[in-house]
């Protein structure tokens, strides 16, 4: 596992691992750019079985084309605000249902192991049950390569 998201819902606190984490910062044109992707394991072993979680088992949060000052990540905080002319975050429910990411604040560090990590907090929309009311959320992870361990037979 390479993090967790919890969802703070008014219900229930829902809790995705994740499955797979991306970031890099690409230089464009004199522009340096933020590039994260975040996307959650589809495993329900872990929820209970009347949980708002099964209809949304896996979900993927970005953040495309964000400028940021330089390509140094550690120790640096962004907040990310979408606007009617940019929009730099998105959440993909894998699902006909749209949800939007609000007041999104993204803090780089290091772990003990020196490996970069993220903290994010912000808003989503309610789109477990559909009322006008944002949730909080908060995900922590780290970007550490996976190992692949092959059995030599």
């Amino acid at each position: 596992m390479k993090g967790i998201l919890k969802i703070y819902h008014p219900e229930e606190t829902l809790k995705y691992h994740i499955q797979s984490t991306y970031c890099k910062a690409v230089y464009i044109n004199s522009q340096h750019f933020l590039e994260v992707e975040i996307i959650t394991d589809d495993s329900l072993d872990h929820v209970d079985d009347d949980s708002l979680h099964y209809n949304f088992p896996q979900l993927l949060l970005k953040v495309s084309d964000f400028p940021i000052p330089d390509a140094e990540l550690s120790a640096q905080n962004f907040k990310v605000e979408d606007t009617e002319d940019e929009i730099y975050t998105e959440i993909d429910l894998y699902d006909d249902e749209d949800a939007y990411l609000y007041d999104s604040n993204l803090s780089f560090d290091h772990d003990d192991a020196g490996e970069l990590q993220l903290c994010w907090t912000g808003n989503v929309d309610d789109f477990y049950t559909g009322s006008d009311d944002l949730i909080p959320f908060k995900l922590k992870c780290h970007f550490r390569p996976d190992q692949i361990e092959v059995d030599e037979d």
